[in-house]
């Protein structure tokens, strides 16, 4: 029985797999063309699984015409290698994976082939392009593919030198061997910081890997039903997408946990009830895609403000490359290019996963988080029904707020402009944690807008955060909530806004919008503490 791989590349023996066709004829096309290829991404996007089932599609039988021969190589174990060590290890694997595809065929290598390779040496870059000029002779017009993954494993000193060859064997024009190469990284040739006073790579091909459309998750969900007879309910599929924005492996995770680790009936269908199950145990996890989300955004202390910026300020953070930090952590697959052209968090787990990482799991300020009279804590916040009231609970906050004063800017590690934020998160993750709830984030996050969704007892309650940019925006932010409320089926929203002037204007009110109900604050955020005169 397959199952949904997220240990490394998948295969359709052994795992549930996206045929991704239109992405693959595309490759296909211009591997035909003598394209030199580049695609680079975060790590566990596919990458791997994608290129290694485009090789297979391509034409290798006698009868096809042309013919490829396709050679694999990985450079992930060289990064510490000297370009000596480097190229007598390049030159045995290319042996190795020459003789492999003839054992793949069910044939031996020819035996002037065999007499070339004992007598050939790859000792640097030049030798190297000797070596591939002579191999051709060698293949009965066999049109050399060749495919390296992990590319910025590649020894610093080696890449000028690696590239300027394969930019030599390019320019020429065809035939040529390689006749099309595809190098595949997690860092653009760009940021392996060979010599940037030249160009020695300026012929590439880049080739964009996306995400999984909903179309393409029915796709891979729909060969699990069809195999075990387990149907998904649609609306399941529509959150399991929209929550990992197609995140090929937090999409198989996701999947992973429905159909292998609940213990649901094979012979009912997964519901709404499941899916927030299996999301809950995906939010708390340390699995290995989250622990390189969180290595890699911890890199740079720079990090954390950046992406506070783009889920604090309404006119966004323009999406651009030439900035080193938004480059970063683009290529740690962190943030991506919105519909606007400004930078957004890539999807909602990852979201869920930053704050966490950055709002201080203690805060100093629990014990004021109830006045005295307040005996039995956040669990005065559930009805006899078991219902949340969110009412109370986020009166509580404001007063909390007030309460603590000045001591919320004695928050360790915290950005005073964030700290608002920060406290409203950890506030309500202790109290779902305390009544058995779920909060997570419900879309990609950017332009200063921050959706919060509570799950608890099969019910959804919608906070939406925001800092104060006037009373215009903050009017307009109520219209979006509600526009956000009728989407979601909930009939009651709530809106808080941290007010960080000088002299900031409290504010607490209740407005109606088409029969729906949003309960708004407007926070004041204290500035400074108080100044102690000697007398």
């Amino acid at each position: 029985m397959r199952n949904f791989g997220t240990r490394g590349p998948v295969n359709a023996q052994e795992n549930y797999i996206v045929s991704r066709t239109e992405e693959t004829a595309d490759f296909s096309n211009r591997v035909k063309e003598g394209r030199y290829i580049v695609l680079f991404a975060p790590r566990q996007s596919g990458k791997t699984t994608f290129f290694q089932r485009a090789l297979d599609t391509l034409p290798t039988a006698a009868i096809a015409e042309p013919t490829y021969f396709p050679i694999r190589l990985n450079f992930e174990e060289y990064e510490d290698y000297t370009p000596a060590a480097f190229y007598a290890s390049f030159y045995r694997e290319i042996c190795k994976q020459i003789e492999g595809v003839f054992q793949k065929r069910g044939s031996l290598t020819p035996e002037t082939l065999n007499q070339f390779l004992e007598n050939a040496r790859i000792t640097d870059h030049v030798e190297m392009r000797e070596f591939f000029e002579r191999l051709s002779d060698f293949l009965d017009n066999q049109k050399v593919v060749l495919i390296i993954d992990e590319f910025d494993g590649i020894p610093q000193a080696t890449v000028k030198g690696f590239l300027h060859s394969l930019r030599h064997i390019y320019l020429p024009g065809k035939p040529r061997c390689p006749h099309s190469i595809g190098i595949i990284g997690v860092k653009s040739l760009t940021q392996l910081s060979y010599d940037r006073s030249i160009s020695p790579f300026n012929i590439q091909d880049e080739f964009h890997l996306s995400n999984f459309t909903l179309t393409q998750v029915q796709e891979l969900l729909a060969q699990y039903t069809d195999e075990i007879g387990q149907a998904f309910a649609p609306e399941v599929i529509e959150s399991l997408h929209k929550q990992t924005a197609g995140q090929p492996f937090l999409v198989n995770r996701l999947a992973q946990i429905l159909t292998e680790e609940l213990d649901i009936p094979k012979t009912e269908p997964v519901t709404m009830v499941h899916f927030a199950a299996a999301h809950a145990r995906l939010l708390r996890e340390r699995n290995t895609n989250i622990d390189h989300l969180t290595t890699n955004i911890r890199r740079n202390r720079h990090f954390e403000r950046i992406l506070m910026e783009i889920m604090t300020y309404e006119e966004g953070i323009r999406f651009n490359l030439h900035d080193e930090l938004i480059s970063e952590l683009a290529t740690y697959g962190v943030i991506g290019e919105g519909p606007d052209g400004r930078c957004e968090i890539l999807n909602p787990i990852y979201l869920h996963h930053i704050m966490q990482a950055f709002t201080p799991a203690v805060n100093g300020l629990e014990r004021d988080y109830f006045a005295e009279e307040n005996i039995n804590g956040f669990l005065n916040y559930l009805t006899p029904a078991g219902q949340i009231e969110m009412e109370p609970l986020l009166d509580n906050f404001q007063d909390f707020i007030t309460r603590a004063g000045f001591r919320i800017l004695q928050v360790p590690e915290t950005p005073q402009e964030y700290v608002g934020r920060h406290l409203l998160l950890t506030y309500l993750d202790s109290f779902v944690k305390t009544v058995g709830g779920i909060m997570s984030f419900e879309v990609p996050t950017g332009r200063g807008k921050m959706d919060l969704l509570i799950t608890h007892n099969q019910r959804k309650y919608i906070v939406e955060t925001k800092i104060w940019r006037g009373d215009t925006r903050y009017q307009a932010g109520k219209k979006q909530l509600a526009a956000y409320l009728k989407l979601e089926n909930v009939q009651e929203g709530y809106y808080v806004v941290f007010d960080h002037r000088k002299e900031p204007e409290p504010r607490v009110e209740t407005d109606h919008f088409d029969g729906l109900t949003i309960r708004s604050y407007v926070i004041p955020v204290i500035q400074e503490a108080p100044s102690h005169t000697l007398i």
